[in-house]
């Protein structure tokens, strides 16, 4: 017979207590969040320390202060009497604009490479093998200093050009096209543009649960068609055709430093764009293109096999029946790929583009704000990071089977 006293019964309860899980897993969860409250406060206290020190005033009070800088592109009015917030506006724009345009090119890319990855033709098969591997193993920096200094900078100079179609001019300076010019009215086009893709989008629903009820197709993608192109087309003349085009004037003959482009005609693509933009969209589609094979051979064959027995031909069976389900397996890394493109468009800082890394650079350097540029780069790319990701998911969801 054992005989415990108080004494005993409570040193046992310290011992279970100690023992338990839940206890341990409580108390190192305390410690590490004060270990990190610490860590947090000493670099806090640090940088407004160091701050003071270099009479450095804290706040985002420098944005409303005068830039005194140009830059080379920008979306919206810019001049050198603008604001330090105007400039990282600017910024934000430019590289908003490459990653839009680099992740629709991309992705079109992608898709045609990865599909011709898989075709039968001997000759398309290993060209677009060679284009993913030797292309997704370069680093992407090199492919932009290739496409900036080697393509772009070994193009007629100034004085010069190579057109195309006569509309299309090509020198050391950019890309020249013609640029719309919008007179009252033109607005009736833009609404038609929108009505069309909301149209379409309407009958494109309509036409999917016609078919499921019924198991009659609509043309849907010739209806669309004409919806885009037909509607704006009789609202531009309706509305008096209120867009020209201003063509860029080349002048060829005359004193030498008046030969060349006119300044404020047409429009021009400089060349740190085209460089970045192709180089972002040719890496991107390489690692795109294997995403869309791997996605298509994890379809069962029989769905190719069953799609042929049905009197599908290979482009209809390819587009009907293996590439929806192929998206439910592409879409979660594809995501992945829009968010490198985006965040790799910094790299632009290395040939003079004016997108947020490099104008917020600019403005880092002539007010010391370190810390508030900073934050402001973490911000915007950790909200297009997850706007991104928001309406991927969405339509991961979208296409994800339903449980009937």
């Amino acid at each position: 017979m054992t005989i415990r006293d108080n004494d005993g019964a409570a040193s046992e309860g310290r011992v279970s207590l100690v023992n338990d899980p839940r206890v341990r897993g409580i108390f190192f969860q305390v410690l590490l969040v004060a270990i990190l409250a610490v860590v947090g406060w000493t670099i806090v206290s640090n940088t407004i320390h160091n701050l003071q020190r270099q009479n450095i005033a804290s706040g985002f009070g420098f944005l409303d202060r005068t830039a005194g800088f140009g830059t080379s592109q920008s979306l919206i009015d810019y001049t050198e009497a603008s604001t330090y917030g105007d400039a990282l506006v600017v910024g934000f724009l430019n590289t908003l604009l490459v990653a839009v345009i680099g992740i629709i090119l991309a992705t079109l890319l992608g898709f045609v490479m990865g599909v011709a990855r898989l075709s039968k033709n001997w000759v398309i098969g290993k060209l677009a093998y060679w284009y993913v591997e030797i292309l997704r193993n370069v680093p992407l920096l090199l492919q932009i200093f290739f496409w900036y200094f080697a393509v772009l900078r070994a193009v007629p100079d100034k004085r010069s050009k190579w057109s195309l179609f006569d509309t299309f001019h090509l020198n050391v300076a950019g890309l020249w096209l013609p640029k719309p010019v919008y007179a009252p009215g033109a607005s009736a086009v833009g609404i038609a543009i929108i009505v069309a893709i909301v149209a379409s989008i309407v009958i494109r629903r309509w036409a999917r649960k016609r078919q499921e009820a019924t198991g009659q197709q609509f043309p849907v993608f010739f209806t669309a068609l004409g919806l885009i192109v037909g509607l704006p087309v009789i609202s531009f003349f309706a509305a008096g055709m209120p867009i020209s085009l201003d063509h860029p004037v080349f002048v060829d003959s005359g004193p030498i430093l008046r030969q060349g482009f006119t300044l404020g005609t047409g429009m021009t693509l400089i060349p740190e764009f085209l460089a970045l933009t192709l180089a972002l969209t040719i890496y991107t589609s390489a690692f795109i293109a294997e995403i869309v094979r791997a996605g298509i051979q994890a379809v069962n064959h029989g769905q190719t096999e069953a799609s042929y027995a049905l009197g599908l031909r290979p482009g209809p069976a390819l587009r009907l029946v293996i590439v929806p389900q192929a998206m439910r397996v592409i879409i979660p890394p594809l995501t992945s790929q829009y968010l490198n493109l985006t965040k790799n468009s910094s790299l632009a800082v290395a040939i003079g583009f004016p997108d947020l890394v490099s104008m917020g650079g600019t403005v880092l350097n002539q007010t010391g704000q370190a810390v508030e540029i900073i934050a402001v780069w973490m911000t915007i790319y950790l909200s297009l990071s997850l706007i991104t990701s928001a309406f991927m998911n969405w339509y991961n969801q979208k296409m994800a089977l339903v449980e009937r």
